[in-house]
């Protein structure tokens, strides 16, 4: 029988990546993504991987977020030269997103050799280059979703909606072995139901064997209109007390739902702030990637009566500014109040929300608003756990912003959207939970027996079984 093994998210969030392969010696890497959160589990991004890259026939990707598709650039430069699948939109989001990495990588780098220097020690090399970026992306295959496609021999894809992001994908895998014929499913990050641009995420009804994500697995999410009216009492607090608003931003999905709401809120009278600022130069150009693949968002309401401005940004949102350069963002820390500032990373690993951190965090009067999750061992995740200071840009900042937690906008389905997907597979296929907290993978595993009898497998890293 053909295998797969368990190499990445697997009783944790970031670091998606498994490796089928059939007796026929066809060897696919599903997702190749990047650790992300602790230092240690960052530091497993530059520990050698446990197959050849260069004997694997294809890599296939469900989504182009960064622990889906982060370890790429690395592969192509320790050999794989085959191909690496993904729909249309997630090959142009992936270029964006790698780009971006390759940056920063070769950036830290420098940064972190200055004070190695200092120290006496051995310089690093990044993780990978602009230049392992370029080749990987010579690499990229795009396919539609609703087309079978083979990519190995014996091995076809189909990628199906997911919902969670642009041109996210649910991967059917049918695998042709010695006239044996097995079909997996991998969920890929499916989305929340309740978002306004995503599709709902496809329903399939045929497995054999089902890999299904789990980061919500512990609990359901609000419904989006009290998260709604929520963020908009936030907003008007804010203007009360005189303060910023900051939001950390993830780049794509997150923050094109984040402006559709501020230009809903606007539209209808309800933002009191006299400025937005996207400052993320990579979320900028997500948005028009976004525009570009507008045919594939969830058809808005013709009926609002502000439909006909959501085409355009400028008119659903015409206080919103984008700032590119670093001269721009550095001219927002003229506004110490009236101002929402929505700034990269979404879990405050990097990027301009740090130096917002500086000028706003200690400050009473601010408020600080997560609307995505945030994994252990990131600075997101320590303010949201209660820190009462944390050490930012080599200096210790108190955290006196109030701080809000917005569950409602994650673009991750919560336990029983999960379960209502998972649901509609007939014969109980077997099913292993994937890309969660082991805590929330107990929690959805519970849920799973209680509710339709269904005993899900939590996999141990580097499991490997047969499909």
């Amino acid at each position: 029988m053909a295998l797969i093994k368990f190499l990445g998210a697997v009783q944790q969030v970031t670091g998606s990546c498994y490796l089928i392969e059939s007796r026929d010696g066809a060897k696919v890497l599903l997702e190749c993504g990047m650790r992300q959160g602790r230092r240690e589990e960052e530091q497993g991004n530059r520990a050698a991987f446990p197959f050849d890259p260069g004997s694997l026939d294809a890599v296939v990707l469900s989504h182009a977020h960064l622990d889906h598709c982060g370890l790429l650039p690395r592969l192509v430069a320790e050999g794989y030269k085959g191909p690496v699948f993904a729909t249309d939109a997630s090959c142009d989001l992936m270029e964006l997103i790698l780009q971006d990495a390759a940056y920063l990588q070769e950036k830290d780098a420098e940064w972190e050799n200055k004070w190695r220097a200092r120290l006496g020690k051995a310089p690093l090399e990044p993780l990978y280059t602009v230049a392992d970026t370029e080749q990987a992306l010579s690499q990229r295959r795009a396919l539609p979703y609703g087309e079978r496609h083979e990519v190995a021999p014996g091995i076809w894809i189909t990628y199906h909606d997911a919902g969670h992001i642009l041109g996210s994908a649910i991967v059917e895998m049918e695998i042709h072995d010695h006239h044996l014929t097995r079909r997996l499913v991998f969920s890929g990050d499916l989305g929340n139901t309740c978002s306004p641009l995503m599709h709902d995420p496809s329903v399939l009804t045929e497995a054999d064997l089902i890999l299904m994500e789990s980061t919500y697995g512990d609990r359901d999410h609000r419904p989006s209109e009290e998260t709604l009216d929520e963020l908009a009492d936030i907003l008007q607090a804010a203007h009360k007390d005189g303060g910023n608003v900051l939001i950390p931003a993830f780049a794509v999905g997150r923050t094109q739902d984040l402006i559709y709401y501020l230009g809903r809120f606007y539209q209808e009278g309800r933002l009191p702030q006299r400025a937005v600022f996207l400052d993320s130069p990579m979320a900028i150009r997500a948005n028009s990637i976004y525009t570009r693949f507008y045919d594939q968002l969830n058809g808005l309401d013709p009926s609002l009566p502000y439909a006909h401005k959501i085409r355009r940004i400028e008119d659903w949102l015409p206080v919103l500014h984008c700032t590119q350069t670093p001269e721009e963002s550095m001219a927002i820390n003229r506004f110490k109040s009236g101002a929402i500032i929505i700034a990269g990373s979404g879990m405050c690993t990097g990027g301009r929300i740090l130096h917002h951190f500086k000028h706003n965090l200690w400050r009473p009067e601010c408020h600080l608003i997560f609307a995505g999750f945030q994994a252990r061992g990131t600075l997101g995740r320590a303010i949201v756990d209660g820190a009462q200071n944390v050490k930012l840009l080599h200096q210790r900042i108190a955290v006196k912003a109030k701080v809000h937690t917005l569950g409602g906008f994650s673009a991750h389905a919560g336990q029983s959207q999960l379960i209502d997907w998972v649901k509609h597979f007939d014969h109980r296929p077997e099913l292993y939970l994937v890309h969660g907290e082991r805590e929330k993978m107990l929690a959805l595993q519970q849920a799973l027996e209680e509710r339709l009898n269904w005993l899900a497998t939590i996999p141990e890293p580097g499991e490997q079984i047969a499909i």
